[in-house]
């Protein structure tokens, strides 16, 4: 199974899918360490990706989604994919799960404001919830939940999807 855990910045995406992948007992995929120099350092600068930009580090993701499925693997990935289209190129026509951590502005900006050492500051919120395309078939989860009460969800949810 294939699952990535999207969302805005701040929604908790990493954290929820370290933990997700941990419980799961299958590998993880930070999603932000495949994009380029010249994306990070655009993003520090406050500017936010065109799509132009974001091209080349959604086919580096799916590259590696790709790969755990063709070897059957079980993969858990944190990734933004905003737009329907950024989840159709990501996915590639293989199956994949999406998990959407969604929040309240004010919690993620909060949690934004106070996080050190990442390219995406809590300035560049905004246009990310301007470009999010809510997924429809999603397993939507209220992300302001404490850590272990998410996961805890999704694996229940899962769980449902797959008994069907």
């Amino acid at each position: 199974m294939i699952v990535v855990v999207m969302g805005v910045a701040g929604s908790g995406k990493t954290t929820i899918s370290r933990l997700l992948a941990q419980t799961m007992e299958c590998s993880f995929l930070e999603g932000d360490s495949l994009h380029s120099d010249a994306n990070v350092a655009k993003m520090s600068q406050g500017l936010p990706l065109t799509d132009a930009d974001r091209g080349p580090w959604l086919a580096a993701v799916h590259a590696e989604v790709r790969k755990a499925f063709v070897r059957g693997e079980d993969l858990v990935v944190a990734c933004s994919a905003l737009k329907q289209a950024y989840r159709a190129l990501l996915a590639g026509g293989i199956p994949v799960t999406w998990v959407h951590l969604d929040a309240p502005a004010d919690i993620i900006r909060a949690r934004l404001e106070h996080r050190t050492g990442h390219f995406m500051k809590a300035n560049m919120l905004s246009s990310q919830i301007e470009a999010l395309e809510r997924p429809a078939d999603a397993i939507a989860v209220d992300a302001s939940q404490e850590p272990a009460a998410i996961v805890e969800e999704i694996l229940a949810r899962l769980r449902l999807r797959t008994d069907c």
